[in-house]
């Protein structure tokens, strides 16, 4: 009775197992040490569209991308040689329609009751996940072009435009000069007005132009306490005649990856921006603080200024010539070049505001 048990339990076992290895979704095959079919289920013959027959009378290679030929025998020998107990290869196969098919192949070794060893090949068709990574690398390399035309153009376009609008102001000024009337003339000063504009238009047009991704190895380790103090010392004078408090809170010993002269010009618009917008109602207090989130070490810079509507103007806070207050001289490019800087960097920036209670931003640069 235990022996009939013991040998139906065995052929349960042995059917569960069988069934498994016939339904499961990925090709799985048995192949000896020489490269020849021993076993496969009917996801391999579905995968590369032979019948059994056909597969265990062919040598492996001969379905095999010619490139790829050789992708096995680094991790082969190790597996052998037993360094190794599984390995995994991508490798293309001809399909029996011509087409070709993209593996993800898991090999292991395993020994039968003879003690010969066989490889499990486990077969996963990633043909459409090369095909989208291969249509997404071509279009990074389309857009990657693209940039750089822009690049060149947008040089060779705002260094023509700063020559032409520069002759046109000197025109302006000898005229001027020479026609003392003109400095009465509405319309002549109209033109001058609007050469002018041309003029700082074609300058911040040039800044932006400047902007680039900065590579991590030509980034310093610089602290960002410091930078804030020389931030606030070069502002002093706008502070103490607004009457702001500017306290600096941030950890002293904090260093970020960054351009010095990114940095300074980052804070430093920060600075002056929660400075220009102060609320005539309260004395403006101006707080810099810090935390490292992953990565990234933040500055937080709070103020209790204006604030912005973010609902009215939340999607186009940084974008250019775009400004939310009437005040006289705000023309819209700081934030734009600011958030530039701060993802030429490598980092982001947020945002949170309640009107006429404050805002606060948080500057993400990569931590040292």
């Amino acid at each position: 009775m235990k022996v009939s048990n013991h040998l139906r339990n065995f052929s349960n076992a042995y059917d569960v197992l069988e069934r498994t290895f016939n339904n499961t979704y990925n090709g799985i095959a048995i192949v000896n040490l020489d490269g020849n079919w021993l076993k496969v289920n009917e996801s391999v013959c579905d995968i590369f569209g032979y019948t059994r027959w056909e597969l265990f009378n062919m040598d492996i290679n001969n379905i095999v991308y010619a490139q790829d030929l050789g992708v096995h025998e680094e991790k082969y020998e190790k597996l052998i040689n037993g360094e190794i107990d599984k390995y995994r290869v991508k490798q293309r196969y001809f399909h029996k329609d011509g087409t070709i098919k993209w593996m993800l192949i898991s090999v292991s070794l395993v020994y039968f009751k003879e003690g010969r060893p066989h490889m499990i090949w486990q077969f996963n068709d990633i043909t459409n996940r090369k095909k989208s990574e291969d249509k997404l690398k071509a279009m990074l390399s389309v857009a990657k072009e693209q940039n750089e035309r822009l690049t060149s153009f947008a040089n060779i376009v705002t260094h023509n435009l700063r020559a032409h609008s520069g002759n046109l102001l000197s025109l302006t000024d000898f005229l001027e000069e020479d026609f003392s009337k003109l400095k009465h003339n509405e319309s002549f000063q109209l033109l001058k007005q609007a050469v002018e504009n041309l003029q700082e238009t074609v300058s911040h047009l040039t800044e932006v132009a400047k902007i680039r991704k900065i590579d991590d190895s030509k980034m310093e380790a610089l602290n960002l306490y410091d930078y804030v103090e020389k931030a606030t010392y070069n502002i002093i004078a706008l502070a103490q005649n607004a009457e702001a408090i500017i306290y600096n809170e941030i950890d002293e010993n904090l260093t970020v990856k960054g351009i010095p002269a990114y940095l300074d010009s980052i804070i430093l618009n920060f600075l002056t921006n929660a400075i220009k917008y102060k609320s005539d109602e309260r004395r403006p207090i101006i707080e810099l603080s810090s935390e490292i989130t992953n990565e990234f070490v933040v500055l937080k810079i709070k103020d209790n200024g204006l604030g912005i509507d973010l609902e009215k103007f939340g999607d186009t806070i940084f974008q250019l010539y775009k400004t939310f207050h009437q005040n006289e001289g705000a023309i819209g490019i700081g934030l734009f070049i600011t958030k530039n800087h701060i993802e030429s960097l490598g980092g982001k920036v947020t945002v949170t505001s309640i009107v006429n209670v404050g805002t606060e931003f948080s500057v993400y640069f990569k931590k040292v």
